[in-house]
């Protein structure tokens, strides 16, 4: 996740385009009625409302207060971005690993490089990486999703078929499980998730965007992201996997029933797992994904980060709050009383482990198999504009599953889409692979 070669000035001048809006109202007191430091965050993660009343009830001399945003693709990437160029945002902002960039083309978040610059070494690398574009630090990490093969291990050793370690194993593995049940699928390729195929396509190794000199480079249809869309397109045109979303109720039925035998999903899916089939105690394992080469290799989907605006009058405030957030222990045990937190801090996913119960999936205990995910996964480059083509690149995949195209050409076209829209803000771009 590194940029090479980066200089902010690459990313502010990517800001054109990007909403407008006058200065709104006054900023509030910076100190509430008993004197404590006033310090404003909008956020969407789960359970921050309880880690802020931990925080307030250790720090007298802070008040976080707290305002729950919609999630960052239905809203709260929008909002913030309008609040920062209007003069008018919070403390503190919600900023996942590929909304930063958006976010920072405003030119409204804080260099945190000399706050955290002693935090370095406990993080996890991708976490880490993740928010210091050009070697600069953004943001505070929060956690970190590496992507995993969750799998029914009872029907796997019921019926005979080995666990896969490659692609071509996975492939074998599908259609050995819907010969064993023409009804059941090895897991679902969901076409309405952007987030979804740039983290299978992650794990290729061949990043989407890269800082060339003054310039972005946008590969998208490079040859690793060709390779993950031609396997999956002869997954999809012989019947191999399902193509519906993930997280319904059709889905929940399916997993506990038995006609999806597996997920390909992130870190988060051990807590959506346990919440939507708790029925199903004793039946999944989980594993690291498939790799192409024998090469391990591990995308990512999601994972949190926190920055600090520009113009925020208590900025050491702030940082103190996040630096609690990031690496206070209180923190990963508060959160496994309502998730299974995967921490960017390592002494935090330490913690995390040993409060978490386990019982629920059988092999190889869950926090292995996702620290060894971790350490698996390979440099990535988010774009300026990488929310937006989440969104493009499932527009152009809508007609995959009728036939009306294929996901070689919906990755083409995204390319284009996504250097012409770089291009609109007045960016040079360059194209293809260095």
């Amino acid at each position: 996740m590194k940029l090479q070669g980066f200089t902010r000035r690459t990313f502010l001048s990517a800001s054109a385009g990007l909403a407008a809006g006058g200065l709104l109202g006054g900023c509030a007191s910076t100190t509430t009625a008993s004197g404590a430091t006033r310090v404003t965050i909008w956020s969407w993660l789960t359970g921050m409302d309880k880690y802020v009343a931990a925080f307030n009830a250790a720090h007298p001399d802070i008040a976080v207060e707290l305002n729950v945003i919609a999630s960052g693709l239905k809203g709260g990437y929008a909002q913030q971005t309008n609040a920062l160029r209007a003069h008018n945002a919070p403390d503190i902002l919600h900023a996942e690993y590929q909304g930063l960039p958006q976010l920072l083309t405003t030119g409204g978040l804080r260099d945190l490089t000399g706050d955290l610059a002693d935090l370095e070494h406990g993080y996890s690398p991708a976490a880490w990486q993740g928010v210091r574009p050009g070697g600069r630090t953004w943001a505070v990490p929060m956690d970190l999703a590496p992507m995993v093969l969750y799998y029914r291990k009872d029907l796997f050793d019921r019926h005979g078929i080995a666990v896969p370690r490659t692609w071509d194993e996975f492939r074998a593995a599908a259609q050995a499980v819907k010969q064993t049940d023409p009804a059941a699928r090895v897991t679902t390729f969901p076409l309405n998730d952007g987030s979804f195929f740039a983290g299978m396509c992650w794990q290729a190794g061949d990043p989407w965007w890269r800082v060339d000199g003054g310039s972005w480079r946008v590969d998208i249809s490079g040859e690793g992201t060709l390779r993950t869309a031609d396997y999956w397109q002869g997954m999809i045109r012989d019947g191999l996997v399902a193509t519906a979303p993930t997280g319904d109720q059709d889905w929940i039925g399916a997993m506990h029933t038995g006609r999806l035998w597996g997920l390909l999903g992130a870190s988060w899916s051990v807590g959506s797992l346990v919440k939507s089939i708790p029925k199903d105690k004793d039946r999944w394992a989980v594993t690291t994904m498939p790799t192409w080469d024998g090469t391990p290799a591990n995308g990512v989907q999601g994972g949190s980060a926190f920055a600090v605006s520009a113009e925020s009058e208590v900025p050491e405030a702030a940082v103190k709050f996040l630096r609690w957030l990031s690496t206070d222990p209180a923190v990963a045990k508060i959160g496994t009383t309502f998730t299974t937190p995967f921490p960017g801090y390592l002494p935090s996913r330490d913690v995390a482990r040993k409060a978490y119960k386990g019982g629920y999936f059988l092999g190889d205990p869950v926090y292995d198999v996702l620290d060894e995910a971790a350490r698996r996964v390979p440099d990535w480059t988010w774009g300026p504009n990488a929310l937006r083509i989440f969104s493009t690149v499932v527009d152009r995949m809508s007609g995959v599953k009728t036939g009306g195209t294929t996901l070689a050409a919906a990755v083409r076209q995204t390319q284009g889409d996504a250097v012409a829209a770089l291009r609109e803000r007045g960016l040079t771009v360059l194209e293809g692979k260095a």
